[in-house]
């Protein structure tokens, strides 16, 4: 059985990858934070549900989409983690992002993981069948 071929995005498709980036972002964030109640960390889940919410509703190859998705999954991630995290002196988001720098190299690995799995969905949506 042969792949279906993947063919480029038409602009049609941007505002129904954008919707699913919105909605696959937000259903990975709700996600993460009651898989982090349960004593897991999953920070990568918000960015490759982004990237999965956008491949499947844009059904079709777009670089820039892509790279907008990774944006919104970076920003899920670090949202997401001051949700679930915030820092102890201050909770407010503000003093979380100038403090960016002070979040442990794991946690960056999620959020940087996040979003390449965001950027690799949203390029390389799923294809009918596994083949």
């Amino acid at each position: 059985m042969e792949a279906t071929p993947v063919r480029p995005s038409s602009p049609a498709n941007l505002p129904l990858g954008i919707l699913g980036a919105v909605l696959g972002g937000a259903l990975g964030h709700f996600a993460f934070l009651w898989i982090a109640r349960q004593g897991f960390y999953a920070l990568a889940l918000p960015g490759a549900l982004t990237g999965l919410g956008c491949g499947l509703l844009a059904r079709g190859r777009s670089l820039p989409q892509a790279v907008g998705c990774a944006a919104l999954a970076l920003a899920w991630g670090v949202f997401s983690e001051w949700r679930a995290f915030p820092f102890t002196k201050d909770d407010r988001l503000g003093f979380f992002l100038s403090h960016l720098h002070e979040l442990r190299p794991m946690t960056w690995i999620m959020i940087l993981l996040g979003g390449a799995l965001g950027f690799h969905f949203a390029r390389e949506p799923m294809r009918k069948g596994f083949g």
